[in-house]
């Protein structure tokens, strides 16, 4: 019979549509994320009626991505989704708590009247737990845990670090930075002018972050920092700090020349340089007849023990997908 399993990489495919599906779940739920963020601040009533319209259409339908990529995992990779879920249950638990939270005080509020500003307050609450927890997920991940055989071997706790906390801030303020650029593009008046101090503001803190990020992961990795800085990859990755670089300028000058529609898609291609630049870190170097080594890897050459840790990072890995 005839097949297409000699010509078609079944994980690589897999992997690329998990990956597709979870950097549209950023832009597209982190816009939203970002007004929540911000909701609290605006400068009057009438301006989070505005906010509120503005995402109205979009959000709940945004989520779809989120639940595409699960799922994806789920299916896909079996072995990845057993030792991922278990050592992130709680940050993914209460980050649905705060999706789920956001969602309800998104309805209420419409309805409410005397109540009003408890459910604005809980709208913005559930999107910055639910940000902040989706930010450390990717800290954890980055850092690692601890696998015994093909199970998680770690704690409920370990995934709670300095550095976690660290890609938890620092994605606060790359949604907030989205999400203001998003209302600069779809509000006008007093709140667009609000929205363009706020993301002017923001986009320093994004800047700051994203360096700390981008300087610490090389120093936590030997192999990262053979990666990026060894010679010629150096110069074939310079493109990628440079536009990052260069979207920052950009959208630093059309805030303050007053331009709507360019500093979102600026901010959505610093989100782009960033996620292309994590997901070139976390390609370990693999042998030629392995396709999918880009996802929960694991030594070969060592015994699994309580101390051998699974990560994205590993110079000796191997992949295991099921």
């Amino acid at each position: 019979m005839f097949s297409f399993e000699a010509s078609l990489d079944l994980p690589l495919i897999w992997f690329g549509l998990i990956v597709t599906a979870l950097f549209l779940y950023v832009l597209l739920d982190g816009f939203d994320l970002g007004v929540g963020i911000l909701f609290p601040f605006a400068p009057s009533h009438q301006s989070r009626d505005v906010m509120m319209n503005s995402i109205a259409p979009f959000w709940d339908g945004n989520e779809t991505w989120l639940v595409l990529s699960g799922g994806g995992l789920f299916a896909a990779f079996p072995l990845a989704y057993a030792i991922l879920m278990p050592a992130l249950y709680m940050p993914v638990i209460i980050m649905l708590l705060g999706l789920i939270f956001r969602g309800v005080a998104f309805e209420f509020r419409f309805k409410a009247v005397k109540s009003r500003p408890i459910w604005d307050y809980a709208f913005h609450f559930g999107s910055l737990l639910a940000t902040f927890m989706q930010g450390m997920i990717i800290g954890a991940i980055v850092t690692g845990f601890r696998v015994e055989g093909r199970s998680f071997a770690g704690h409920t706790f370990d995934w709670l670090s300095a550095y976690s906390f660290m890609t938890g801030v620092g994605l606060l303020f790359g949604y907030a930075l989205i999400g203001a650029t998003w209302l600069v593009m779809k509000t006008d008046g007093d709140t667009q002018q609000w929205a363009r101090k706020c993301a002017s503001y923001v986009l320093g803190y994004v800047g700051l972050f994203l360096a700390i990020i981008s300087i610490s992961l090389p120093l936590m990795n030997a192999h990262v920092m053979t990666l990026w800085f060894s010679l010629p990859n150096f110069f074939y990755l310079l493109p990628i700090p440079t536009a990052t670089a260069g979207f920052f300028i950009l959208i630093c000058s059309d805030l303050h020349m007053g331009r709507e529609l360019r500093p979102f898609f600026l901010s959505i291609g610093v989100f782009f340089t960033a996620y292309l630049g994590l997901g070139i870190s976390a390609r370990a170097p693999a042998r030629p007849e392995t396709s999918s080594d880009f996802i929960l890897v694991k030594s070969p050459s060592k015994p699994a023990s309580k101390n051998s840790r699974t990560s994205f990072f590993r110079p000796d890995a191997r992949v295991s997908l099921s």
